[in-house]
């Protein structure tokens, strides 16, 4: 039996569950500003994974870079929800 693809799979389910509230938080606590950090990390990851002879390990890499890539996205349509009133303001922040 090959268990790679379960392995990957729920890797995978993991990753974008970790990077959900880490984007909510991240909007909270820095705005959206802070996308040249997840920029920097998505790139550092894809890079990664090219360097890494294990399948997957080399895999996860990749998925954390792209979770990183989309989660810029995310940020910026956090702040829409924000401003929506779907998730609290930081009261401690200035708004544009």
């Amino acid at each position: 039996m090959n268990f790679l693809g379960l392995i990957i799979s729920v890797g995978v389910f993991l990753l974008i569950g970790v990077f959900h509230p880490i984007v909510i938080k991240c909007e909270y606590y820095f705005s959206d500003r802070v996308w040249p950090v997840f920029l920097v990390g998505g790139i550092i990851s894809i890079l990664c994974s090219l360097m890494v002879d294990n399948t997957v390990g080399s895999a996860l890499l990749g998925a954390l870079g792209c979770s990183f890539l989309w989660s810029i996205g995310e940020l910026k349509e956090q702040r829409q929800r924000v401003e929506k009133g779907w998730f609290p303001k930081n009261p401690n922040r200035k708004y544009d």
